[in-house]
């Protein structure tokens, strides 16, 4: 009798990949892929990026989280703040859908779930996770209310060191259009509490990364208001690479909320950017 050969701990059960094939959703799907390279999103960003009905999603996230398919923490709030909201990461079930969609083993798509969840305890990194996804949910979000904007690319720092990481690391690569025009951008979310040599420190590298690709892709630095915004402003620009910072007091950062350095106004909106003489 010949022996099984071992599947590895993180090898998909092929009974239970058979069951959940006729339990979701194409919906449900994507969830699972925006988690497997996001992390963390909370219910707003789940709703925002999927564009799905607030009450319809809660109850399919409960029933999701029953099935693996995501787990789901509430942080600590702070006092008086009341209780925070479900923040969710990609399930064992979840990332078994994910690799099979690829014919790879879980741990090949680079899942545990101790990992997965270890986020909720990260501090800063989660925090920073949760603030960049919530960038992109909001122009998720606008462009579910204006009909001919789209979100046509969003990537994730980890999918950034890709191509881009042994020269800089950006928070995240972004493409927006409407019919003003079509803008990628690299982001630099700025949570207001890190030294500002921390970006002082990155922008040499957009720098040398358009120098070798000849493509001035512009950053956008996201702050969390004016008196950030000065501060960051006050930096040594980069020499090759047009940049623009936004105030999220201000609103979505697809409104009128960006000023390109050199500029002292009026503020663009994110397609205006795509325009020369923007800069």
């Amino acid at each position: 009798m010949t022996a099984r050969k071992p599947r590895g701990a993180g090898t998909p059960d092929i009974g239970r990949l058979a069951e959940l094939a006729g339990r979701l959703t194409s919906r449900d799907r994507e969830l699972a892929r925006l988690l497997a390279e996001h992390q963390v999103l909370t219910t707003e960003q789940c709703e925002a990026l999927l564009g799905a009905n607030p009450v319809t999603l809660g109850h399919r996230l409960v029933e999701l989280a029953r099935l693996q398919v995501v787990d789901r923490f509430r942080p600590l709030a702070t006092v008086g703040a009341g209780s925070a909201p479900y923040h969710y990461v990609l399930g064992q079930a979840g990332a078994a859908v994910v690799a099979a969609e690829q014919g790879l083993d879980p741990a090949a798509i680079g899942y545990r779930r101790d990992q997965a969840l270890a986020v909720a305890h990260s501090g800063r990194l989660f925090a920073h996770l949760v603030g960049v996804n919530g960038f992109f949910a909001a122009l998720a979000r606008h462009a579910r209310t204006h009909p001919d904007a789209r979100l046509v690319c969003f990537w994730s720092a980890a999918r950034c060191a890709e191509p881009w990481g042994t020269i800089v690391r950006p928070d995240a690569y972004g493409r927006w259009a409407e019919p003003a025009g079509e803008v990628d951008f690299f982001l630099e979310h700025d949570p207001g509490d890190a030294p500002p040599e921390r970006l002082a420190g990155k922008l040499s590298g957009y720098d040398d990364l358009a120098l070798g690709s000849r493509i001035a892709t512009p950053i956008l630095v996201w702050t969390p208001d004016p008196e950030r915004e000065a501060a960051l402003r006050r930096l040594p620009p980069p020499a090759l690479v047009p940049l623009a910072t936004g105030v999220q007091a201000l609103g979505s950062p697809a409104d009128q909320v960006w000023l390109p350095l050199g500029r002292a106004g009026p503020r663009r909106t994110l397609a205006a950017l795509a325009r020369p003489d923007a800069w």
